[in-house]
């Protein structure tokens, strides 16, 4: 039996919410980083994060990216995906408050944006899935 998901299936799991494990390589050296994503079934995934950080630094480098999104309750399931920067792009006024609502609700994904202060040199990278690699243990159980 196989546990690979459909398209459909890996994109609806792409689109919920969850902390997303960022593949990428620095110097010669790979690195994993958590980071909060937005995707939309077809399109990119958007990710936001300072220019001047090791993550945006490195994306902007290489271009490339490994993304992986998980479910940590058994029967474990996760969606990776791996592709290329499209853009690097200013953040409007409230792109920060919209994802951080969408990972902590309304009122502390506001808390969180007071919180965070100036986010004029962050950007956000759109991110185009080409390869995908998914499991579902559950469908042992179908």
């Amino acid at each position: 039996m196989s546990h690979a998901l459909s398209k459909s299936e890996r994109e609806a799991f792409l689109a919920g919410v969850h902390v997303g494990v960022l593949g990428l390589t620095h110097n010669d050296t790979p690195l994993a980083v958590p980071v909060w994503y937005d995707y939309e079934p077809g399109g990119d995934i958007s990710v936001i994060m300072d220019l001047d950080s090791l993550k945006g630094r490195a994306l902007a480098s290489t271009r490339q990216f490994s993304l992986c999104a998980q479910d940590e309750a058994p029967p474990y399931k996760y969606v990776t995906v791996t592709g290329e920067v499209t853009a690097i792009e200013a953040c409007p006024p409230d792109s920060n408050r919209a994802m951080a609502q969408r990972y902590l609700g309304e009122e502390f994904g506001d808390l969180y944006v007071e919180a965070s202060g100036d986010i004029s040199n962050s950007r956000i990278y759109r991110l185009r899935p080409d390869r995908w690699y998914t499991v579902d243990y559950a469908k042992d159980f179908q």
